[in-house]
């Protein structure tokens, strides 16, 4: 069988940023969503916490905790409309009303 070793618990990584990114950026990393633990500077590595529970801006539409989000880059918020988006930003862990966009709380890791 195949082992593995561990490293670290993962809760913050180490991230090279491509461009600038403030503290508590939301970061798409691959299909997955992380928070920025500090300003990260061009071509700098800093600290991406990869777990807990976020506000993040949400899309307008109703949202109920256990919803699957995704991240929607273009338009900067969480969404439960999969359409063509492959970054997963985590769980709604909080209810959000449809009836303009918002913020709801979303647990990414």
């Amino acid at each position: 069988m195949a082992k593995a070793t561990f490293i670290q618990e993962g809760k913050i990584i180490n991230f090279t940023a491509q461009k600038e990114i403030a503290y508590n950026d939301i970061v798409p990393i691959g299909n997955c969503v992380g928070v920025a633990a500090e300003s990260i500077r061009v071509g700098s590595t800093g600290g991406v916490r990869m777990t807990g529970v976020y506000e993040m801006p949400a899309a307008a539409e109703t949202m109920d905790v256990g919803d699957t989000l995704y991240w929607d880059n273009d338009n900067n918020y969480v969404t439960k409309t999969k359409g063509e988006l492959t970054c997963i930003a985590g769980i709604a862990v909080s209810k959000k009303a449809g009836s303009g966009a918002g913020t709801v709380y979303c647990r990414i890791g």
